[in-house]
């Protein structure tokens, strides 16, 4: 891998083995779908993926699994919109693996959102050609998606034919531990052609009914004119395709254009895909035109997003690239739309395109960049509040109790039964008993709120929200008469390896701190916003949601008297319990195994279980210092009656990173933030192997299966807020830098209750510049002291 201008990545190697890691990190979209960077002349096969995912197109399927029928939620691999190869006059079709590779080059632009491969090959019989192929997936029009191949023969002359296709009869093969699950979700509707140049292919998914169509237009040019060649069409069921002929001359370089248009039954402002996907396609210019476009779009949104670090070595350029990933799963074109933020992006089938909390990690950056589009993703969660009040109201509880998976309406996704691929065996999955997901829905919620001051969506939808999550927490909460306090049972915490008490039948567990600490944040702050509220909506929301004066004195009750369990050692306990069980040997387990990152699936291969022991997936405990500062914490913990000192909060990180397989790309993450307070050099080690955990895939294998969009955003905020020490405060914008020494300086620019602030950061100095807003003045505050900064104003702070 190369770096050029800090601004693409390069390979300049073909290695087979690496295409899947290679197809995640290069796949290209734009918040309405994502196609994975496979070889646009190769099928699925061993190291080679070709999907195509819709922003929410799911679909559901049963399966039998260890003798029961399970129902499992999964995103769609849509038709394969990019295969395009040639052949010799009776050869065989160009395959990338089946050639002579004599120099390669694959190149993904980040600042323009096109990727590059560059190839120069030799096949059996001595013929040598040169192939540049392009693509890009529209920013600018995001139905709308472009492969542009510029072919030069080297050594010969003679006729070839040209197939490019749209292939519906994929499947859903992209994850191996999924295997034995059903991977049929499509069933073939229509095929056709749009006049003599263009092609389409209607499908539809088997049980939610949602429709896609694509169209493919392929011309062929030389010398900037069109050809005119003869065409063949070919279908089969599920799979259509245009054969074209023309003759090639030595040295004379051809350009194959392919543009593609996708459109759903889930859009807006259709009358019926196929119509939309004929009229769009047959007016669409040349690809350069539709690239031009795309690639501005891209620029403007650079403008606004970027954060230009001065660093020695490639940390500007992973950090680009987790940017990049995060606006091709959430954009402007996601505005509007009824989706979420799913873990693994729309980059692929892993966790099954599904939603669970990492979007606690993605919604910092998003308050800060593109507000907008963070209200949308929220409103996501309020349009499944109805479903989340019926699970609650199925549990016994009140309020709204979000799902740890959700997918397409909010009802619980998580699997019955998951499948460890150390053991080969079905284990059961208790992991639903997540109930925090809740608390970081509100903690987004209120996030945004700050960062916008968004009193509208306040009023309609957020304190609402807030109000269930609260009611959820408080009706799930009972009080422990012998100890005088509030507690929570049944929950499994972020940690995920814990999920019952040793040779317990029940699952879950009791007094998770994480859990009881947040659960408190959300009634604090749920009573708060009732303060926030005019009196006529406060009544209009007291009366539709029953909430009287009783339930108000419920959550300020509990939220003075829950139960947070601690060691004797004065450490908080990460459950009630924690401190009985049992020490693993952590270096014997290294020695036998190596990676011991699934540690879970080792112990239970072994006929062994995490349960029974003092180890950890990720951050727990410490997610409580990840979310909160140290003045935060003091306060809740006062609230409820503890006394918290922060000179605790070293011992306490230490002592659970030493029990800490990190089994999560999340995990790093919260360790370097939680250092960077303490030890801004191990912050700052940290960080750089958070950086790399998708780019050198850490966990082995896994970003093959879709990238982890929370560890990429999360790095992200590490820069924008946490070295920064940006926070918002009593109604001001707080800094306090602490960069790392290896960080020389950096740039950004951020969007702060709609004012545009630029800020440059230096080992140094400080200059914040009040670019423009929609107020004349705004309050910055520096370490200690409060400044005024009016329209054009540009103040510097010395460090």
């Amino acid at each position: 891998m190369k770096r050029n201008e800090l601004w693409k990545i390069i390979y300049e190697d073909y290695i087979p083995e690496h295409e899947p890691l290679r197809e995640a990190l290069f796949a290209l979209g734009n918040g309405y779908f994502v196609t994975r960077a496979a070889a646009e002349e190769c099928d699925a096969g061993e190291n080679h993926y070709p999907g195509t995912y819709l922003a929410g197109g799911y679909n559901r399927a049963r399966s039998e699994v260890s003798g029961r029928i399970v129902e499992n939620e999964d995103l769609v691999n849509w038709p394969n919109w990019l295969p395009l190869t040639f052949r010799h006059e009776e050869g065989e079709w160009f395959h990338i693996d089946q050639v002579e590779m004599l120099s390669y080059r694959q190149e993904l632009d980040l600042y323009h959102g096109v990727m590059t491969r560059r190839m120069k090959f030799r096949e059996e019989d001595g013929k040598e050609s040169t192939l540049v192929s392009r693509r890009f997936v529209g920013m600018k029009n995001p139905h709308f998606a472009g492969l542009e191949w510029t072919f030069t023969p080297e050594n010969w002359s003679g006729k070839i034919q040209i197939r490019s296709a749209l292939d519906g009869t994929v499947i859903n093969g992209g994850v191996e531990r999924y295997g034995d699950l059903t991977s049929s979700h499509l069933q073939p509707l229509e095929i056709g052609e749009f006049g003599k140049d263009a092609i389409y292919l209607r499908v539809q998914a088997n049980q939610s009914k949602t429709r896609v169509v694509q169209g493919a237009r392929t011309k062929v040019y030389r010398n900037g004119e069109e050809m005119d060649c003869q065409r063949m069409f070919f279908r089969k069921p599920g799979y259509v395709a245009h054969l074209l002929e023309l003759e090639c001359e030595q040295r004379e370089t051809l350009t194959i254009e392919k543009l593609v248009t996708f459109f759903s039954s889930r859009d807006k402002a259709i009358t019926e895909p196929v119509l939309e996907a004929r009229d769009v396609l047959l007016n669409a210019g040349r690809f350069v035109d539709l690239l031009k476009a795309h690639e501005h779009a891209w620029e403007e949104l650079w403008y606004r997003c970027d954060i230009d670090i001065k660093d020695g070595d490639n940390t500007q350029l992973i950090l680009r690239l987790h940017i990049f990933h995060i606006l091709q799963t959430a954009s402007i074109n996601t505005i509007g739309l009824d989706v979420g933020v799913p873990a693994r992006g729309w980059h692929g089938e892993a966790y099954r395109g599904h939603i669970f909390w990492d979007e606690l990690f993605v919604f910092p950056f998003l308050n800060f960049q593109l507000p907008e589009l963070a209200r949308s993703l929220l409103m996501y969660r309020y349009h499944r509040l109805p479903a989340a009040r019926r699970a609650a109201k199925e549990g016994g509880f009140k309020g709204a109790m979000f799902p740890w998976q959700s997918g397409s309406n909010g009802r619980e996704e998580s699997q019955v039964v998951h499948l460890n691929p150390k053991s080969g065996k079905w284990d059961p999955d208790n992991t639903y008993l997540q109930r925090h997901v809740g608390v970081a829905i509100a903690f987004n919620i209120y996030q945004y709120f700050e960062a916008t001051r968004d009193i509208e969506f306040l009023m309609a939808y957020g304190a609402e929200m807030m109000f269930e999550i609260a009611r959820f927490w408080s009706s799930i909460a009972t009080y422990n008469e012998e100890r005088g306090k509030y507690e929570i049972h049944g929950v499994v915490g972020p940690d995920e390896f814990h999920t019952r008490y040793p040779d317990s039948d029940q699952p879950g567990l009791k007094n998770n701190a994480y859990t009881n600490v947040m659960a408190v944040w959300v009634l604090r702050t749920a009573l708060d916003f009732v303060g926030l509220l005019s009196d006529t909506r406060r009544q209009e929301l007291f009366t539709d949601l029953n909430i009287g004066e009783d339930e108000i004195d419920r959550w300020e009750m509990i939220s003075r008297k829950m139960y947070v369990p601690f060691m004797k050692s004065g450490i908080i306990s990460q459950f009630e319990g924690y401190e009985d069980l049992k020490d693993l040997d952590f270096e014997a387990y290294r020695k036998k195994y190596g990676d011991i990152q699934r540690l879970d699936r080792i112990l239970k291969a072994e006929g062994d279980s995490p349960n029974r022991y003092k180890v950890s997936k990720q951050a727990d405990v410490l997610m409580l210092f990840y979310l909160l500062s140290s003045d935060e914490l003091e306060a809740l913990f006062r609230r409820m009656g503890y006394q918290f000192k922060r000179s605790s909060i070293p011992e306490t990180v230490k002592y659970y990173i030493d029990r800490s397989s990190h089994g999560s790309t999340l995990s790093r993450l919260v360790f370097s933030w939680v250092f960077s307070r303490s030890d801004r050099e191990e912050s700052y080690q940290v960080f750089k192997e958070s950086l790399k955990s998708d780019f050198e895939d850490i966990q082995g294998g896994t970003t093959a299966e879709g990238i982890h969009l929370g560890a990429m955003a999360g790095t992200v905020d590490m820069i924008q807020r946490c070295y920064t020490g940006l926070e918002i405060r009593d109604g001001i914008l707080w800094l306090n830098p602490r960069l790392p020494k290896e960080i020389k300086g950096f740039n950004m620019r951020i969007r702060y209750r709609g004012h545009w602030i630029w800020l440059h950061f230096t080992q140094h100095r400080v200059e914040v510049s009040f670019e423009s807003g929609r107020s004349p003045q705004i309050q910055i505050g520096f370490i200690d002291k409060v400044y005024e900064l009016g329209e054009g104003d540009c103040k510097e702070f010395l460090l």
